[in-house]
């Protein structure tokens, strides 16, 4: 059963559906016919391990960037972006999900690239009331700052120390450990 594949105009509660997909659709989503249905979406948890990615194959650019951007959107890994340089931090909660990306990159998309370790304990998506506070805290803290892939700030803790001290200090800032907030 599992094995066989057909096409289908009409789907029941239960169905199993497999559709083809651009990118329009994430985790989570809800089809409907007329109905605005909205269900709150799969949080994304701060990952345990932090890569920086290394493009190998420099002609193959825009391959790895596309590449990189499907499977984040699969849910394999998160993707965090660091200003100045447009550098590619992955995220994951084992060392095997950095080997799965760099085969499929590889197989899937003819780009190569490593991976570079990077020391971060914990990333946290980060919130205010106080639009100037989260700005500012964004200033003073740029080089901890990186972006998710929905453009939301998040701030990369080095250790749980960094995060308490920093916590402490900017007491207007909420720091959230899931993307669900």
């Amino acid at each position: 059963m599992a094995g066989d594949k057909s096409v289908i105009e009409e789907a029941f509660p239960g169905d199993v559906v497999g559709l083809y997909d651009t990118g329009t659709f994430k985790i989570g989503d809800t089809l409907t016919e007329g109905e605005e249905i909205y269900f709150q979406g799969i949080p994304s948890f701060s990952p345990e391990m932090f890569r920086q990615v290394v493009n190998r194959t420099p002609e193959k650019t825009k391959q790895l960037e596309k590449g990189i951007r499907q499977l984040t959107d699969e849910g394999i890994a998160q993707l965090f972006v660091k200003q100045p340089g447009n550098i590619k931090v992955i995220g994951t909660v084992g060392e095997l999900q950095f080997d799965v990306i760099k085969f499929r990159l590889l197989h899937e998309y003819g780009a190569s690239c490593d991976f570079q370790p990077m020391n971060y304990y914990k990333a946290c998506w980060i919130t205010s009331d106080d639009s100037k506070a989260l700005q500012s805290f964004i200033s003073a803290r740029g080089h901890h700052i990186a972006w998710d892939k929905s453009e939301r700030p998040v701030f990369m803790a080095e250790s749980e120390w960094m995060l308490k001290t920093t916590r402490q200090a900017y007491p207007d800032i909420e720091f959230h450990f899931t993307s669900e907030f």
